[in-house]
């Protein structure tokens, strides 16, 4: 398996997000565009990112400095955790509250009070368990 958020495990991550309807079809309805980084708590720079124009990753690799919209940090563990058993709306909040999950940019508060969005970054987790 590629190491996680490496370029070729993105390149897997945008070929399971594109074919997901509850994900990629979901937000195309709302013409969602966005460059999302993941990566790990505590270091300066991402490491996989997502480009996203009206819901479909249309490219994705390791992060090269692009400006974001999202940028989503977290320990290798939790992460790990959370792509092998998914992450609910529960947990989700409470990965967020107690810092396991941040924000190093983009809008939780906006983003869960929508649920245009809240269902797919939810499904999202589990896409990433197909990679």
């Amino acid at each position: 398996m590629a190491d996680l958020f490496s370029a070729e495990w993105m390149n897997r991550f945008e070929e399971e997000w594109n074919k997901e309807p509850e994900l990629a079809d979901a937000l195309a309805k709302i013409d969602f565009t966005s460059t999302i980084a993941y990566g790990f708590d505590g270091e300066e720079q991402p490491k996989g990112i997502l480009v996203v124009e009206g819901g479909r990753v249309v490219r994705s690799g390791s992060f090269a400095g692009e400006e974001l919209n999202w940028d989503l940090r977290a320990s290798q563990s939790n992460w790990e955790k959370w792509i092998a058993k998914g992450l609910g709306m529960m947990g989700l909040g409470m990965a967020y509250t107690s810092r396991k999950l941040k924000f190093q940019v983009g809008d939780y508060g906006a983003m869960v009070k929508d649920p245009r969005m809240a269902k797919p970054f939810i499904k999202s987790f589990s896409v990433m368990g197909r990679v």
